[in-house]
């Protein structure tokens, strides 16, 4: 599944393509054979990852800058990466973002801002690359969300939205079906990757968040990545409109039943892409 031909002559798009998932996502799909265009909203991130990716894969990784709560960005976007590689035929929905906030002080600003990234930036790329390509062609399309089924105090905005683009995904994937397009969504839990730098010190206590899952540690960004990858690979030709749920046993396990913890805990240390400071 993992071969470096397996995706040969396809083009794969990633959101949030510069850190984390998104970037550990680009990396496989680039040494899967595939053509990977990363995009962020700052450039800032896209210009150290297309040149530390790029290293890794041993070719070319490209960038574009894009802001996909913009239509207008989004579209030239996609436009761009078929006028340049001829096609489009994967798009991995990674760009996101939230913070942390009790429900009643989250402000109408808040709400509205994630809403639009984690929502509707997603409905936009997608729609945007249907349109354009995969409709007449097919393609593969993967959302990364989070775990929605037992909702996520803390982050009310956040899991709305993620559990809109799980149900928009199995809508389309209903109505693209008979056009050759698969869609379905990673419900990643608790991975340790360069996202949890971007809430305030303290935020999180890592080592204790390992307690709460029975596998008694965190997912690797490459974990999530490879799961990613097996969706739009041949070896998932025929999944759509599915949540895949990757969270070592997090979202399952409750009080009545004691998994007893390693001795000891081991350390969390977030790792860095090397283009990272």
């Amino acid at each position: 599944m993992f071969r470096d031909d397996v995706l040969a002559g396809q083009v794969a798009l990633v959101t949030g393509g510069g850190t984390g998932i998104g970037a550990a996502t680009a990396r496989m799909l680039g040494r899967m054979g595939a053509t990977v265009v990363i995009a962020s909203r700052k450039a800032s991130n896209i210009e150290p990852a297309v040149a530390g990716l790029s290293r890794q894969v041993g070719r070319p990784v490209h960038g574009i800058v894009c802001d996909i709560r913009d239509r207008a960005a989004v579209d030239a976007c996609v436009k761009s990466v078929i006028d340049t590689h001829g096609r489009l035929d994967i798009l991995v929905n990674n760009g996101g973002g939230q913070f942390l906030s009790p429900a009643e002080v989250i402000t109408p600003k808040g709400w509205d801002a994630v809403v639009a990234t984690n929502l509707t930036g997603q409905w936009n790329i997608t729609q945007a690359a249907a349109n354009a390509w995969m409709l007449g062609h097919g393609g593969a399309i993967v959302n990364i969300t989070m775990l929605t089924a037992r909702g996520f105090p803390g982050m009310a905005h956040s899991v709305a939205a993620r559990a809109g683009v799980e149900a928009m995904g199995r809508t389309l994937a209903v109505e693209w079906a008979s056009r050759g397009v698969r869609i379905n969504s990673v419900e990643p839990g608790l991975v340790n990757s360069s996202g949890f730098r971007r809430y305030p010190e303290g935020a999180f206590d890592l080592r204790e968040l390992q307690r709460r899952v029975p596998m008694k540690r965190m997912a690797t960004v490459d974990e999530i990545a490879g799961t990613v990858c097996f969706l739009v690979s041949p070896l998932g030709g025929y999944i759509t409109g599915q949540t895949i749920v990757v969270d070592g046993g997090h979202s399952l396990w409750g009080d009545n039943w004691i998994v007893p913890d390693p001795e000891p805990l081991p350390d969390v240390v977030i790792p860095r892409e090397e283009w990272e400071e």
